[in-house]
């Protein structure tokens, strides 16, 4: 098949906006907590919808007093919490655009952002966000940024400021914009390349959230409830935000995910929404804890069942025989890690990029079924999403209502509809290569089966091209790779090479662990495990086993431990962990040269 649409079910009002669909609630006689806010003893404070909504209203009010006018754009920098959800409420309020920024920011960034915005005020979490956003303002000689707000006394400043603008001014300022208005402008975490700013319209998320809504009733309901951990300066994280205000669903948030487990623990949430990395962490985690307890064998039966349970469920048909195993398995592995995740999970949403077939079977084995979706941040997130009626482990399902997929001859995906952007801002250069005939080139590779599901299966400008002229897409390995618990990252690299080759980084929690069951000195250094002859060797098999799913062309051949991860911190991840590949090319050439230069290996 080489396209599949799937019609619009709710059509909004033309004069409606992203907060109609917050004032459906408050204005409703359920008014429900749609927010709880941590308390002291690991507790959470609900804030219902009125509440929220009369917050927010305070805040834009704040704006107006200061000067701001509709359709100005406000920069929201700061970790996940309560507030960053409250300010862009409070933006939308005031008639105005947000333009978040990453937490982790350099000035440099900030200052690109800005200026190329145009942004006219700041609100930041903390004094440090302050000093970044004032370096960057100092950098580009920024008069625009003569506001800046931190969170806490800034806010409560805010509302205090705008304690004489009337009701019916606010009003009139928060129903000024309409769908066809921009909400937000969130640019590209740029893997390659300056960022480019994405003009997402209230129409964007509305009409998308409310047959996200319609699409999923089992899934995302009222009185549902999760937990966010994924910075929302991300698209998925705030595409999901507007979803679960729309659904009245109930949202907690968690700024460090070193806490994570312990907030599972007191939210108790029903679902959560993940990036593939969270998923493999959970499993590999669960993995070493059952090895470094002796109970190996007992957690790989486990998942052995469980994904056989799976794939027997997604098939129609499970044997009795296997049946029984997984109501064993149920009572000894499979409860204790829904416990581990609060105990009320049923489901979870990834995005972001693929989890793997096999860890969808796992999860779902156990019964936390992983709704994989997929989309950019030029489609406010979801093109295409499973449901729980309607799954494909393996694919990332079909187009939500008002969207369509379209595969080119190249196999690239095309994607148009409800969710895609209005354009690049200042980029209309950018125009005649990012649409075709109204639909976007998402620079993705994937095929669409015959009823309709997306499957992704690597990234257009990532294809490497050997010298031998072989094409491979180095997603295919690279997966597989990192899906195992003693390695972080891989970057798979043979572009006008004579063959494949890869570099890879091994997990620095993993690995502590790792050394007492090979029963090696637990002081060896980073650098000296990079080298180490166990080491090397636990790779190669673990490539090996993933070079077993390609062509002898394609397979790896060669690899480097890297004795430093990949991070954030480092400039080799975007906040959405995803690998900066150009960046790693260029910082570890030497390495690759390294490769190259050696003896060529034994075809």
């Amino acid at each position: 098949m080489r396209e599949y649409s799937t019609p619009l079910r709710i059509h909004s009002p033309a004069e409606s906006n992203i907060t109609d669909l917050l004032l459906r609630h408050a204005n409703s006689a359920a008014n429900p907590a749609l927010f709880s806010k941590p308390a002291p003893g690991g507790t959470w404070q609900d804030v219902t919808a009125s509440q929220f909504a009369a917050e927010a209203a305070a805040i834009a009010k704040g704006f107006i007093a200061n000067g701001i006018k509709a359709g100005d754009r406000i920069a929201l920098m700061a970790r996940t919490r309560y507030e960053w959800t409250l300010v862009d409420f409070a933006i939308w309020y005031a008639g105005c655009v947000t333009v978040p920024i990453y937490e982790t920011s350099s000035p440099s960034q900030v200052a690109w952002i800005a200026a190329d915005s145009e942004t006219v005020a700041v609100v930041v979490e903390s004094p440090a966000h302050e000093a970044v956003v004032r370096e960057a303002a100092h950098q580009e000689q920024l008069e625009c940024l003569d506001h800046v707000w931190q969170f806490d006394e800034g806010l409560a400043q805010l509302a205090e400021d705008g304690k004489d603008v009337s009701d019916e001014e606010l009003e009139q300022r928060r129903s000024s914009a309409n769908l066809q208005d921009i909400a937000t402008i969130i640019y590209t975490s740029g893997t390659t390349g300056r960022p480019k700013g994405c003009e997402l319209t209230h129409s964007n998320f509305v009409e998308l959230a409310e047959n996200a809504v319609a699409e999923l009733p089992a899934a995302v309901y009222p009185g549902a409830s999760t937990i966010m951990f994924l910075p929302l300066a991300h698209v998925f994280a705030r595409f999901i935000s507007v979803v679960n205000v729309a659904a009245g669903c109930r949202t907690g948030h968690t700024p460090d995910v070193k806490h994570l487990l312990e907030d599972l623990q007191s939210f108790k949430p029903n679902f959560i929404l993940a990036v593939p990395r969270v998923f493999e962490k959970v499993y590999n985690s669960a993995m070493l804890k059952a090895e470094d307890g002796g109970k190996s064998k007992i957690f790989h039966a486990g998942v052995d069942v469980a994904v056989k349970y799976s794939r027997a469920e997604q098939s129609g048909k499970i044997p009795l025989g296997l049946n029984l195993k997984h109501k064993l398995f149920d009572a000894l592995l499979y409860k204790k890690l829904r416990g581990a995740m609060g105990g009320n999970i049923r489901h979870a949403v990834s995005g972001g990029g693929p989890l793997g077939e096999r860890l969808g079977h796992f999860f779902n084995g156990i019964g936390v079924t992983v709704l994989e979706g997929y989309g950019l941040t030029e489609t406010t997130a979801p093109v295409t999403v499973n449901t729980l009626d309607r799954i494909k482990i393996g694919t990332v399902g079909k187009p939500l209502p008002g969207n369509a997929v379209r595969i080119a001859e190249d196999g690239e995906i095309l994607a148009k509809g409800v969710c895609v952007m209005r354009g690049y801002r200042n980029r209309p250069d950018l125009e005649a290569e990012t649409f075709t005939d109204g639909w976007l080139h998402t620079g993705d590779i994937g095929e669409l089966d015959s009823d309709g599901f997306l499957k992704i299966t690597g990234r257009k400008k990532e294809i490497i091209v050997t010298a031998s002229g072989k094409n491979v897409i180095p997603a295919m390995l690279e997966d597989q790779i990192r899906a195992d618990a003693l390695v972080s990252q891989c970057v798979v690299v043979g572009e006008g090479r004579p063959f494949i080759s890869a570099l890879v980084t091994l997990d620095p929690e993993a690995v502590p662990g790792w050394l007492e069951r090979h029963h090696l000195d637990k002081n060896l250094s980073m650098d000296e495990l990079s080298t180490h002859p166990e080491v090397l060797q636990a790779i190669q098999k673990i490539i090996d086993k993933a070079n077993t799913s390609v062509s002898r062309a394609e397979s790896i051949r060669a690899f480097r431990v890297v004795s430093e991860d990949f991070t954030e911190s480092s400039g080799h991840l975007t906040p959405s962990m995803k690998i900066k590949r150009a960046v790693v090319l260029s910082d570890y050439d030497a390495l690759i040269e390294d490769i190259y230069s050696a003896p060529r290996p034994v075809a």
